[in-house]
């Protein structure tokens, strides 16, 4: 089977990370696999079987990523020997470019939702895309339940398939973790992630326990001007630590004693799930959509009130103060994301490959 996994770039973010994980899977599995990008910025490794694809040159009148992504793709799949068996894109307004060449050339294509309908909705263009194009799609995945109902009055052939995490359940003692709390994410959708709000969260944590910090992870110049501006108003420049990116996240969340997700929405955080593998003890916004289906309070973590600021606060410090609940999590928390294993949800992406293109056989 040749799988084309189409993405705007392989940046750090957590729809780039989905696909180099889906990718890798299916290489080491023995399958054909070419990822395709139009912007610089990979920054995750990859399966040395992997064919990348990179067309980022910019062209005259086509400097827009989009534009310049259905150029290059009608070339390219022009000749049938470059065609793969199926499309796998990612992202959605990629949507715009990949649907109609994949029906222009007869390859089976699979869009995925990477948020929820609700945050998605109010990107341009995305109301013509699901109307117009979503219907023409093989399958559509998405993240959560959350989500089917809307979805589901788009296409036929709508799929939850959850994120899956490459990491492998941590089965290590608690005893040599450190007084920090962790956030990951994209600096510049600090928006997005809730990370101006995390600064003030850390402002309330650190007055209380000032022998704690603030690590976050992740790049993104804009973003982290802001947010240093911001710190250093609330005087913080020796509490909160920039890493910038990391690709050793897996051992600095074994030096951390808790994962904090402070997002305004999600669809289903993929980071938050590694955390949990990796025996952290969580704490997240119940925000829309994702965190619960991923923590169940008081048992593998804490939910807060989606917003509220001063609950988080008031939660970070009992869980720094209970040293008991964070064992209990960080025990209980690797068990309750197996589900979200690369073995079990790959599996179920590669029972939709093969009916989709055996569908195709029979037509």
């Amino acid at each position: 089977m040749k799988i084309d996994f189409i993405i705007g770039s392989l940046r750090s973010g957590g729809a780039e990370r989905v696909v180099s994980t889906l990718a890798n899977h299916f290489a080491e599995k023995g399958y054909q696999v070419r990822i395709i990008t139009f912007k610089e910025g990979d920054r995750y490794s990859l399966n040395k079987n992997i064919e990348r694809l990179r067309f980022h040159n910019n062209l005259p009148i086509f400097n827009y990523a989009l534009a310049r992504a259905f150029v290059y793709l009608i070339k390219f799949y022009f000749f049938k020997k470059n065609r793969p068996d199926i499309i796998s894109s990612h992202i959605n307004l990629m949507g715009l470019v990949t649907i109609p060449i994949s029906k222009l050339f007869g390859i089976k294509i699979i869009v995925s939702e990477h948020n929820n309908h609700v945050a998605s909705s109010k990107i341009k263009m995305t109301s013509l895309l699901w109307k117009y194009l979503y219907p023409l799609a093989d399958a559509v995945t998405i993240l959560t339940s959350y989500d089917y109902p809307f979805f589901s009055s788009k296409n036929k052939k709508v799929i939850v398939l959850p994120n899956p995490s490459s990491f492998k359940p941590y089965n290590g003692q608690d005893g040599s973790r450190e007084n920090s709390i962790l956030a990951i994410g994209d600096l510049d959708k600090y928006h997005h992630k809730g990370f101006d709000n995390l600064i003030e969260i850390a402002h309330g944590v650190i007055k209380e326990r000032d022998d704690w910090k603030f690590v976050i992870v992740g790049e993104g110049d804009n973003g982290l001007e802001f947010l240093k501006n911001k710190i250093k108003e609330q005087g913080l420049e020796n509490n909160i630590i920039f890493t910038g990116f990391r690709s050793d996240v897996q051992d600095i969340m074994h030096k951390s004693s808790i994962f904090m997700l402070s997002s305004r929405f999600e669809g289903l955080p993929m980071v938050l799930i590694e955390a949990a593998s990796q025996g952290m003890a969580c704490i997240a916004y119940d925000c829309v959509s994702g965190p619960s289906e991923i923590i169940d309070h008081n048992i593998n973590g804490l939910l807060i009130n989606d917003q509220n600021k001063e609950e988080m606060v008031k939660n970070t410090i009992m869980l720094i103060d209970n040293e008991v609940m964070r064992t209990t999590f960080s025990s209980n928390a690797p068990k309750s994301v197996d589900k979200f294993s690369i073995e079990k949800i790959g599996k179920k992406w590669e029972d939709l490959f093969f009916s989709l293109i055996n569908n195709n056989s029979k037509e």
